[in-house]
């Protein structure tokens, strides 16, 4: 039985190549990903036990997608097999000035028309240790709003770990109905990962002296925006990631996790974006393994953002680094020489 659930859901992922405007090209690289997806791939490539919940068609693209999770070991058995079409979504990557661009067709798709019902709780966390969900899956439909409050209280009585990437997405709704329905499960979430925006966006709590948009951040803000989303939801810890955006392809990177009433901060990176896309989920996996595996608070952060930096230099959503070349960087620091 896998340990660790992630629930969500994948799409088929169209992107021109070579970083060329929708259309520029007649080609389009067609991969998977998906918020969750990319965290489970993640943790199967850290050695995890995972397995991926959502719903797919049985056809033979709901198929492929399957089996683009297979590959890196993470369990499908739990995946359910209805509806008629996989969710699309076509990725134009930023160059210098002009930012990347992603277009949703996921409308109808098989996990926006799940029931409640479909869901049996007691066999889907038979065994389970920890449960992933971000807030991409109840911005959904309404209904997944109820399934996901389902999970969470089913998981809470399993004395179940659980972690929510509040992943803010103005394309699905809006603030008003992000607050309505995050400030709801953020109470049974134990780790609370948010972004430099997520936290204003979802559960109204801003970082003081930060303006996102300049790139100016403000450490101590977040401090503050850290502690209040845990005094007011009673997460037990609180990740928040930190990007200044130079351009679309050069980006300083770091996060913070309070614990404990302690703040930990990373160390920042200079990156050269390849693939932007999956950053955030990289750094969600690498901290629930990080806290898993029992490392420290300051060790914990050092890893899910080396493990983030990383990904940023690779295509697609997944995430495809080991804990060996995580560790690598976190040691010596990133310099790009062959390794031999």
């Amino acid at each position: 039985m896998a340990k660790i659930i992630t629930f969500g859901e994948i799409m088929l992922r169209l992107a021109p190549p070579d970083g060329q405007r929708f259309l520029q090209s007649p080609e389009l690289e067609a991969t998977f990903g998906g918020g969750e997806a990319n965290v489970a791939v993640s943790l199967a490539n850290f050695g995890e036990d995972v397995a991926f919940l959502t719903a797919l068609p049985e056809d033979d693209i709901g198929q492929a997608a399957v089996n683009s999770l297979r590959y890196f070991g993470v369990d499908t058995t739990k995946i359910l097999r209805q509806g008629e079409r996989v969710g699309i979504y076509y990725a134009e990557k930023g160059q210098s000035q002009r930012p990347s661009k992603v277009i949703y067709d996921r409308k109808y798709s098989s996990i926006s028309m799940v029931k409640q019902e479909d869901f049996h709780w007691d066999e889907i966390f038979e065994g389970t240790e920890w449960f992933h969900f971000t807030g991409i899956t109840p911005a959904l439909t309404p209904e997944m709003h109820a399934v996901c409050l389902d999970a969470c209280m089913a998981a809470r009585e399993r004395g179940i770990t659980i972690s929510c990437d509040l992943n803010y997405r103005k394309k699905l709704w809006t603030t008003e109905e992000a607050f309505e329905t995050m400030t709801k499960l953020a109470s049974y979430v134990d780790v609370c990962i948010a972004n430099e925006e997520d936290a204003e966006k979802v559960l109204g709590i801003s970082a003081k002296d930060t303006d996102v948009d300049s790139g100016k951040l403000s450490y101590e803000g977040y401090k503050a925006v850290a502690s209040e989303i845990s005094e007011r939801y009673g997460c037990k810890q609180v990740a928040v990631t930190l990007r200044t955006s130079l351009s679309a392809n050069d980006n300083r990177w770091a996060a913070m996790l309070y614990s404990d009433g302690g703040y930990y901060f990373s160390k920042t990176y200079d990156i050269h974006i390849w693939d932007r896309v999956g950053g955030g989920d990289s750094f969600g996996g690498g901290l629930i393994y990080a806290i898993r595996r029992g490392m420290d608070s300051q060790s914990a952060i050092e890893f899910a953002a080396a493990a983030s930096c990383l990904k940023h230099s690779i295509q697609g959503d997944f995430n495809r680094v080991s804990v060996e070349e995580v560790n690598s960087l976190m040691k010596d620091g990133g310099s790009g020489r062959v390794q031999r």
